[in-house]
This record gives structure tokens, C-alpha cells and sequence, in this order.
């Protein structure tokens, strides 16, 4: 604990020193703002008082793309990732994951059954992205109660919102070498009068990637070389259109995601996932007197996945078939307060069941939820105040099992106050409470991907999350700095426990799963954030220091399990003419802090990569080479939020080389 809050007290102390140093001309150069789709007033990335926020877009988003979402953002300030190999990876932020982290698809409920376990993708793709955000405080309560982490929004415009005067595009091609990866993805829009039009896809074929030592840990009889069962092939393709006036639009999109991959575990196992989404968005400016918009958007998601053994026969098949709905009205100000209120509702059809005749991991079951929520703003001279309410009724009717019904109130109150151009000082305080998951609740089966035995708890009690936040951060200039301090005490918190008993898929003693059992406890988790960047978006020499750590404990029974690293951080880069070039330097801390059925502390590693591209222009076109380096010294790298931190290491050194063209 004292390397960790050296490590931190450093950071932070360079941040606060960097304040002296920019004090020149340069310092008031106003770089491009980013806007937050994921808001109720669509405000700019430095206007976020109430949660830090995070968005990646353009050269950014491209040279940290990967395979999967979790491991994309996996480098951002207070964000891991869940690492089930190459297919699968889901965002932890702040150490929680799973279902307190809530992932968005241009503000809507992605309702794929990631949140269930660490092996199931996220069902959206990050290739054909325009910009990821991440968000936290009160602009959550507008999205769920599963938003008790954060949420993650990939926002891809499917639905066109403007016409576009002539087609305009992007099309790139890439390749890895770790994996023998091939990859190739293109979004489109254009317009026929008032009509918007857009269309997106991607592919990407990936074999077993490559490892720098043994695949389990300790043991040099274990498998070299490549990471058996690492592969990973998907596909999506999407399309919208809409009605685009001075009143507004109205439009509609389809998109269809598919996926298969390995799980590189002893045992192995593969899972094919399948899913056709369809979208409807409206938005009507200054609808009557008194409000500025509505907006009303229906979502309907049909998924399902098969998990097969080695052989390639199927073991256990998964299904949610899931309708939401969201409705939004934005008003003018009302004595100097301006919000949006509304209300969301969710309704799903989710299954686990066995394809062999055993026993279902978990039964069929209805979730019906309705939602209520408010967020507003006002200003008072130099401080900025938000507040948001959500109360929400959530019911689970399972085939078997017991029917559940839970009422669920959730706010958040902060402020941001000005005390010296661009200097802020924000403290944030949120009560948000959380239904437990349909298989936190009725788990009764085998989970062959995990190799655990789930057994919920019918009668598991709401969480109930207090975080207390503050930030401190300067907004302007060449020099920025930001730093966060957050406690969340989560009474009734959910999490799995291995027991140590051992079955087989019927339920008698065994060898084959560990038994986990969903049980509660109270929870604390602590933690602390802070980066420093030059020149952030500017021409010639920028760079970054950053570093984050968190700490969670049940009270009186030990650690959270799967606790991030404390990990300090270095970027440069340089941006001249035609040329962009970059380094980032990554160590990770030992990570030490196990749960009382966790074995093994997981080793610190130093990770570095790099990247260089050079933009050709054609007219208006432009083509982009580009090549990034990732893991330059081939570490052995273990994550401690994975599950098979011990049986499947990170992949080694590769370079991926690729062409980009923007029309």
C-alpha cells in the first residue's frame, strides 16, 4: 500500500507543479472540444461537472482499437478490463464490472447477456465507431440502475441525424501479426433529398495469437508458442435511414452481429453468438412552449449464443430476446434550471438451458422494468449545480423459481465551482440502487465456458450504492490536469463465491466445476485517479502522465475478488504536417489483494507500445498508412480482473499494420 500511494502522491504532485509551467502565451490556445452524445444536453467533454468523462474518437480511437471493447479501453484513466480471451472482454470501471457497468449503442441498451458472465462478448461493434464514451454520475441515472459503475456509450450514428451534401466515408484494412488477424471495416453515409442514409460493417478473422512464455502459469509442460483455443472471427453489417428537417428526424436502422471464438481454458470451450438489432429514433424540436426537445426511441434486440466443447458439440444455448423504449423531453429554463425528464422501459425474455437434456444453468425468465428519471442543471455565479432522480420498478417471473419484484430509488447531487479561470473543484455525492441479475437470482446449473457450477440466491436483497466523489482539474490551456479521490460503500453487494467443492454437470461431487455461489455482503471500495497531458490535440509534442488505483473489501470477509492493478503511466507523441508518431509506457503494480478463495497474486508487468502514420491527401480524400507496435518488450502480461489469469497470459509483441481512407 505504500509503493501505491507513492506511486499516486507522484503523479498527482507532478499534475499540481504543471500549473506553474504553463504559464506562457501558449497556455490559453483553445483545442477542439469533443461533445458527449450520452448527456442530456449534449455537452462538451470538459463540461462534464458531475463525473469524470472520457472520449475517444478519431486517431485516438483507431490506434487503441482492438478486438473487443474492454480491451479498447483498457488504458483509459480508472478503466481495466475483464480479458476472457481474445473474444470476449467487458470494461471494469473503478474495479466494478459486469452488471454495475451499463453498455450503450448510441444511448440505448445493448441488451446482450455480457453482464452474465466474463466469457460473453459484448454484442456491438468498436470497429465502426465514431466515438466511445465513458460516464459516471448523475447523466447515468437517465440509463439504467445497472449504471451503478459507470456506463460505456459506442456511438456509431446508424440512425443519420444531418445531411450530408455528398457521400462521405471511411474504409480501413489492418493486420496483426500476433494473431495472423485480418480486419476490414467501412461506415458510409450520404443523403436522397431529405432522406439520411448510413451503412457500416466489419470483419475481422483472428487465429490463436501468440504468447512470450507458457500458457499456465508456473508450469513448463503447458503449451508455448500460440494460446490454444485463442481465436476470434466475427462479423456485423448495419443500416439506417431517416427523415432529417429543420423540425427534426425521424429514422429507423437494422444491424446484425455475429461472433465466434475460443475460450482458451484447459478444458476449452467455443461460443457462436448471433444477433439482429433493430432501432427506431425520433426527435422533434421545440415540440411546445416551454421545451427545447423530445426524443423518443424504441430498441428491440434478438440474441442468442451456443457454447460448444472442443468437439464442437453444443452444451449449453442462451437466448434474450429484449424491448426498450426511452422517452425524453429537454426544457427550457426554468428559473435559471435547465433538464430533461422522462421515462424507459425495458422488457427481456432470457434463458440458459441445457442442449444435452441436463440441468439449465439458468431457467426461463421474464424481466419487466419502468423507469422514471430527471436530471437538471443550473449555475450560480461561479458554481455549477446537477442533480438526478430515478425511481424504477424491476420484476423477475422465472419458469421455476421464485417471482421477485424490486423497487429501486436512485440520485446524485454535485456541483463544479470556478475558482480561477480554468480552474474547477467538484465534489459529487450518488445514491443509486440495483436489482440483482436474473442469474445473480436463479443460477442453478452448470456454466461449462467457466468451468463453475452457479448456484443463485432467490431471495439475494437490492444493492445500494453511496459514492462520494471529488475533482480537481484544470480545463484550459496547453497544461491540463485532472484528479479524482472516490469512496462507494455498496451495502448487500453481489459477487460470487467459490467454495471449493468440485461437481460434475449433474450436480454430484465431481472434478469438473467449482461450485460458485452467489451470496452478499456490504463493500467499500476506494480509490484515486490523476493525469497530466501538454498539447493534448495540438501540432508538434504532446504527451501524458497518469496513474489510478482502487481498492475494494467486503467488510469483514477480506477482498473484493479480481481487484485492478495500481498502474502508472507515460504518453508521448508527436504531430507534425502529414506525420503522427506515439509511445505509451504502462507498469503495472503486483497485485496482491486476494479474495479469500483466490490463490495466486498476480505479477506486475511493464507494457509498451507505439505507433507511426503518414496521411496522403487526393483532393478532398485522404489515405492514412499507419503501423502500431503493441507490447514492444514481449511481457508475460497477466491481468488480476481476469478469471484465467493463471492459464492465459496476454498476447507478446505484435505489429499491426494497416490503410485507412477517409472520403
Amino acid at each position: 500500500m505504500h509503493v501505491q500511494r507513492t506511486l499516486l502522491a507522484r503523479a498527482v504532485l507532478a499534475a499540481l507543479a504543471g500549473v506553474t509551467t504553463a504559464s506562457y502565451a501558449q497556455q490559453e490556445q483553445t483545442l477542439p472540444e469533443v461533445i458527449v452524445t450520452a448527456t442530456p444536453f449534449n455537452a462538451p467533454e470538459t463540461a462534464q461537472i458531475l463525473a469524470p468523462v472520457r472520449v475517444l474518437s478519431g486517431n485516438e480511437l483507431r490506434n487503441k482499437l482492438e478486438g473487443s471493447l474492454g480491451d479498447t479501453l483498457s488504458h483509459e484513466l480508472g478503466v481495466s478490463t475483464s480479458s476472457f480471451g481474445a473474444g470476449s472482454s467487458r470494461p471494469i470501471i473503478r474495479g466494478l464490472g459486469g452488471p454495475r457497468v451499463r453498455i450503450m449503442e448510441n444511448g440505448m441498451g445493448v441488451s446482450d447477456i455480457s453482464t452474465i458472465s466474463e466469457d460473453h462478448a459484448v454484442g456491438t461493434e468498436s470497429a465502426t465507431a465514431r466515438q466511445i464514451e465513458i460516464l459516471r454520475g448523475p447523466a447515468a441515472l437517465l440509463y439504467g440502475s445497472g449504471a451503478i459503475g459507470g456506463l460505456v456509450n459506442v456511438v456509431n450514428e446508424r440512425i443519420p441525424t444531418r445531411l450530408e451534401e455528398r457521400p462521405t466515408g471511411e474504409v480501413e484494412a489492418r493486420y496483426g501479426t500476433a494473431d495472423n488477424s485480418k480486419a476490414l471495416s467501412f461506415s458510409v453515409d450520404g443523403s436522397a433529398g431529405q432522406i439520411g442514409l448510413h451503412v457500416d460493417g466489419g470483419i475481422r478473422d483472428a487465429s490463436d495469437y501468440k504468447i512470450p512464455g507458457f500458457a499456465v502459469l508456473g508450469d513448463p509442460t503447458s503449451a508455448s508458442g500460440r494460446l490454444p483455443n485463442s481465436y476470434a472471427r466475427q462479423n456485423s453489417l448495419g443500416f439506417g435511414a431517416s427523415h432529417v428537417g429543420t423540425w427534426g428526424h425521424i429514422g429507423a436502422s437494422v444491424s446484425a452481429f455475429n461472433s465466434r471464438y475460443g475460450i482458451p481454458t484447459e478444458e476449452g470451450a467455443q461460443i457462436h453468438l448471433e444477433q439482429m438489432r433493430y432501432d427506431i429514433d425520433a426527435l422533434v424540436k421545440e415540440p411546445l412552449s416551454g421545451f427545447d426537445t423530445f426524443r423518443v426511441k424504441f430498441g428491440n434486440t434478438d440474441y442468442k449464443h451456443t457454447e460448444f466443447d472442443l468437439e464442437g458439440i453444443a452444451e449449453t444455448n442462451f437466448s434474450n430476446d429484449a424491448f426498450d423504449s426511452r422517452w425524453e423531453l429537454t426544457h427550457k429554463p426554468i428559473a435559471g434550471w435547465r433538464g430533461t425528464f422522462g421515462f424507459q422501459t425495458e422488457n427481456s425474455d432470457f434463458s440458459a438451458l441445457s442442449a444435452d437434456g441436463g440441468p439449465n444453468t439458468v431457467p426461463a425468465t421474464k424481466s419487466r422494468s419502468f423507469a422514471g428519471f430527471l436530471v437538471e442543471e443550473k449555475e450560480f455565479g461561479p458554481v455549477r449545480m446537477n442533480a438526478g432522480l430515478r425511481l424504477e420498478k424491476v420484476k423477475r417471473e422465472p419458469d421455476t423459481g421464485q417471482d421477485r419484484s424490486f423497487n429501486l430509488s436512485s440520485y446524485s447531487i454535485g456541483g463544479l465551482w470556478t475558482f480561477a479561470p480554468g480552474f474547477e473543484f467538484g465534489p459529487t455525492f450518488s445514491i443509486a440502487q440495483r436489482a440483482p441479475s436474473t442469474e445473480e437470482l436463479y443460477s442453478s446449473g452448470p456454466h461449462h465456458a467457466t468451468e463453475t457450477l452457479d448456484r443463485g440466491n432467490a431471495l439475494l436483497n437490492k444493492e445500494t450504492s453511496r459514492n462520494l466523489e471529488l475533482t480537481l482539474q484544470k480545463t484550459s490551456g496547453l497544461v491540463r490536469w485532472k484528479a479524482n479521490i472516490f469512496q462507494n460503500r455498496v451495502k448487500n453487494f453481489v459477487y460470487g463465491q467459490i467454495t471449493g467443492n468440485l461437481f460434475d454437470d449433474e450436480g454430484n461431487p465431481g472434478d469438473e466445476f467449482s461450485e460458485r455461489i452467489y451470496s452478499q455482503a456490504d463493500a467499500t471500495i476506494r480509490g484515486a485517479e490523476a493525469e497530466l497531458s501538454y498539447n493534448a490535440r495540438g501540432q508538434g509534442l504532446s504527451g501524458r502522465v497518469f496513474a489510478d488505483t482502487s481498492h475494494g473489501r467486503l467488510d469483514g470477509a477480506g477482498n473484493l475478488p479480481l481487484q485492478p492493478a495500481t498502474r502508472i503511466g507515460v504518453d508521448v507523441g508527436h504531430r507534425q504536417g502529414a506525420w503522427r508518431s506515439g509511445a505509451t509506457l504502462v507498469r503495472a503494480q503486483r497485485q496482491d489483494r486476494l479474495a479469500s478463495f483466490e490463490t495466486t497474486p498476480t505479477a506486475g508487468y511493464t507494457l509498451l507500445d507505439a505507433n507511426l502514420s503518414y496521411t496522403q491527401r487526393y483532393g478532398a480524400n485522404q489515405v492514412t498508412w499507419f503501423a502500431i507496435a503493441r507490447n514492444l518488450l514481449n511481457e508475460e502480461i497477466r491481468l488480476s480482473t481476469s478469471l484465467l489469469k493463471d492459464v492465459a497470459p496476454r498476447p507478446g509483441r505484435s505489429l499491426v499494420l494497416g490503410v485507412r481512407t477517409q472520403f
